[in-house]
């Protein structure tokens, strides 16, 4: 079955944990998550990959709008990226990223038209710079993501 094959009925079933894992593979990433911004204004932890660290998985169930990488993705509806998180004190990763081993990150707003409603993060376990090309295709499918989620 086809990367879009796969992708279609994992949302189509509105499985976010499936389509994580879709995704995961297609891009050859170790880890992921994937955050929805609630009522309260806060995003919630939806889906997440296996291997992530129990910790790690406590700090981010929960992230404020601006905190984190998730959190700043959203409030600039943009892509952040880091190449290592384990070395780059500047990225605006919290404390809690260092512990899930991950270096190369790249976490993209779930965009609704210009609303920002969510997160799509994955990471390697090494350093990784992702390409233009690979991050248009993970904002278009935080876009995909995002229409599941308004019907």
């Amino acid at each position: 079955m086809t990367f879009q094959k796969k992708i279609d009925a994992a949302l189509a079933a509105n499985n976010l944990s499936d389509a994580l894992q879709v995704i995961l593979e297609h891009f050859g990433a170790d880890a992921g998550t994937i955050h929805l911004l609630e009522p309260d204004g806060v995003l919630h932890l939806k889906a997440a990959s296996a291997g992530i660290p129990a910790q790690v998985l406590d700090a981010v169930r929960l992230v404020p709008v601006g905190r984190g990488l998730a959190g700043m993705a959203v409030e600039r509806k943009e892509p952040v990226t880091v190449c290592n998180l384990q070395t780059n004190s500047g990225s605006g990763a919290r404390p809690g990223a260092k512990a899930t081993g991950m270096e190369g990150a790249i976490v993209v707003p779930i965009l609704a038209g210009e609303q920002a409603i969510g997160a799509l993060g994955i990471g390697n376990r090494v350093e990784r710079t992702f390409t233009e090309e690979e991050t248009s295709h993970l904002m278009r499918l935080g876009r995909a993501i995002a229409a599941r989620q308004q019907t």
